[in-house]
């Protein structure tokens, strides 16, 4: 098969049901997002989760140090190491993704101008390895100092 064709390829499902299958997709309290909470609640770490009063609404969040944490799907945030490009409607998906990416550029910028510190977490890595990345995340939440400055 050609690039050609590849490119020009149809979905193999109608619109209604492709339409639902991404509907079904979850944007929150994703596999890799519950591993982190569940590590993170379970070392007495506090915290709150899709907070609209934070700019960005982070996945994780812990006010008190100023901490926001993603949880970044490999394909929602085009993970250099995962990412594979859908086949159908690549132009759509390739702004879908690079408008995902510059969206996080932005929330990263303004919570960093309002001294926050910005944790981003792949989900390939905490599914490979949850025990190690979670450690890390908790070694960075439990000495960052929150004193008032």
């Amino acid at each position: 098969m050609t690039k050609y064709n590849m490119l020009s390829m149809t979905d193999n499902l109608s619109k209604e049901k492709r339409s639902k299958v991404m509907a079904s997709i979850k944007a929150k309290n994703t596999k890799p997002e519950l591993i982190v909470r569940k590590f993170l609640w379970g070392e007495g770490i506090r915290y709150r989760i899709h907070d609209r009063s934070i700019f960005g609404t982070p996945d994780i969040s812990i006010k008190k140090k100023k901490i926001a944490i993603f949880v970044d799907g490999c394909f929602w945030h085009g993970c250099k190491k995962c990412y594979k490009e859908p086949r159908t409607n690549v132009e759509f998906w390739r702004n879908k993704i690079a408008r995902n990416k510059q969206r996080r550029n932005n929330v990263k910028k303004y919570l960093k101008k309002e001294d926050w510190h910005i944790l981003e977490v792949w989900e390939h890595m905490i599914i490979l390895n949850p025990e190690k990345i979670t450690q890390k995340i908790i070694d960075i939440v439990e000495n960052l100092d929150c004193t008032i400055k």
